[in-house]
């Protein structure tokens, strides 16, 4: 392994998911922020002035950051060694193919790419071992670089909650709603006149992907692609007023007999790859089961593990599908930015990511 930091650039470094990814990364161990790129409008400033009134971290823009320029995202020249993807999806997928055939390995937290044949979706504790279809997509596509994708934020916890099931026992229906924080809708994201007081019944696009993305996930990597989990999923998405924070609830059924102590042993004990490989990002509990039937809580719960770390409650016996759960993910941590970063880790651990020349 490469004994210096890996030199790392952020595309839509001035977004939402830009942000988080500059805050989450600062004094990482691997990894070093060595350039910044968004929009044309953005480019040539310093990155203080590209999100003057627009930085909506918890914490101040770190010393470090404040005073790079930022340069033009459409221009694959950054001197860095990979990139993470903030992109919006409106632009994403020029800006993505081309710094992949520029030679630059892209992380990306956008939906372009995540049903391509040949690209990766990437959980690490669900399918670290689809990584190795990389080498298929540069030999396909003629790059020297590639693109590996993230799920969408709910999609992410409602695979990790289901992986320890599915290994022990098949799943093979599942329903779940819903309750997504308002952070997942970026900046300046819901109008308060909206949500305030209210619960919003629809997210544009989001349930087909919440019931496509969790087969390829569950699925099995083959020679030229991915054979799909034979589950049928039917999802409900809810824009609710919390800040931070998805709310699941699940109902599922197992394709082999289980009991709820077997499902809830097997929750409690899941550890995978990135807690054998100690990934710095890798919370040591990936699933933490609370025996409070009151819990998990949005506000209680979400930043367990360092926001990486999925909560689950309430399992118990469905009179439909056979058993029932309630899930909490960080959204823009576990959902989105951080694990792009354990992504990135395991990337770099596995070999995938070194020194560009």
């Amino acid at each position: 392994m490469e004994s210096k930091r890996l030199r790392v650039g952020i595309l839509g470094a001035t977004g939402t998911v830009g942000q988080k990814f500059i805050v989450l990364l600062q004094n990482h161990p691997w990894f070093e922020i060595t350039a910044l790129a968004a929009s044309k409008e953005s480019a040539g400033r310093t990155y203080e002035e590209a999100v003057a009134g627009r930085w909506k971290q918890e914490v101040d823009i770190p010393e470090a950051i404040r005073k790079m320029t930022v340069f033009d995202a459409s221009k694959p020249n950054l001197k860095c060694d990979f990139v993470f993807s903030g992109l919006d999806a409106s632009v994403a997928q020029e800006i993505e193919r081309d710094f992949a055939k520029a030679g630059y390995p892209v992380i990306s937290n956008t939906k372009n790419y995540r049903q391509e044949p040949d690209v990766p979706l990437l959980v690490p504790e669900v399918n670290a071992g689809h990584i190795a279809i990389i080498p298929t997509q540069q030999a396909r596509r003629k790059w020297s670089g590639y693109i590996v994708t993230n799920p969408n934020c709910v999609v992410v916890p409602l695979v990790m909650a289901l992986k320890p099931v599915m290994d022990k026992w098949g799943i093979g229906k599942v329903l779940v709603t819903s309750m997504q924080a308002i952070s997942g809708a970026g900046y300046p994201g819901v109008a308060s006149l909206d949500i305030l007081d209210n619960i919003i019944p629809q997210i544009g696009g989001e349930e087909p992907k919440v019931e496509l993305e969790p087969l390829k996930l569950l699925g099995e990597l083959r020679k030229t692609g991915f054979k799909f989990a034979n589950i049928k999923i039917s999802a409900h998405c809810n824009r609710v007023p919390t800040k931070d924070g998805h709310f699941l609830t699940i109902s599922f059924s197992t394709r082999k007999p289980a009991k709820l102590s077997e499902i809830k042993r097997a929750i409690r004990s899941f550890k995978a790859e990135p807690q054998k490989l100690k990934l710095p990002s890798a919370p040591a509990q990936p699933l933490f089961y609370h025996e409070d039937g009151f819990r998990p809580q949005t506000r209680l719960d979400r930043d367990r593990g360092n926001g990486m770390t999925v909560s689950v409650g309430r399992l118990r016996e469905d009179p439909i599908l056979g058993f029932k759960m309630v899930v909490l993910g960080h959204n823009t941590i576990r959902g989105a930015a951080g694990v792009a970063i354990l992504n990135a880790e395991l990337l770099y651990k596995k070999g995938y990511l070194k020194t560009r020349k």
